[in-house]
């Protein structure tokens, strides 16, 4: 079971679900190969080896980046699994390089690098799903 985010392009100043204008579609990210040296330079670590596919180890967890096969790049989701704080300084080093806003696939909401509930709240449901299942 993931925890999974989309970065995409947002209009300038939003903030929340709500502001995105209806008629709205983001831009794309980039070509690949501007995108993928992006992810290169800002998390030297990810393993990038399968370009539409990328992985991140961290101590307690692990993050797929779907990139897909689309050029340019349309947008780019993040599943990721584990626990720990630390997951989420990448993924808004990413999202910042990349002039993106994080959107929380589960609650649908936006979400900054200030406010972790979400993430949180994905691994509380997370342990109570596995564990009733036992």
């Amino acid at each position: 079971m993931s925890w999974d985010v989309l970065l995409l392009r947002l209009p300038d100043n939003v903030t929340l679900v709500q502001e995105i204008p209806n008629d709205h579609t983001p831009p794309p990210l980039g070509h690949r190969h501007d995108v993928l040296g992006a992810i290169a330079q800002t998390i030297p670590e990810a393993d990038l080896s399968d370009p539409t596919w990328g992985q991140l180890l961290g101590p307690t967890w692990s993050m797929e980046l779907n990139i897909g096969e689309e050029d340019p790049v349309d947008s780019i989701m993040i599943h990721i699994r584990g626990s720990g704080d630390d997951v989420l300084p990448p993924v808004f080093r990413l999202a910042d390089v990349l002039g993106c806003g994080v959107f929380d696939c589960a609650e649908g909401d936006l979400i900054t690098a200030e406010q972790t509930s979400d993430w949180h709240g994905f691994q509380k449901f997370r342990d109570h799903v596995l564990d009733s299942s036992r």
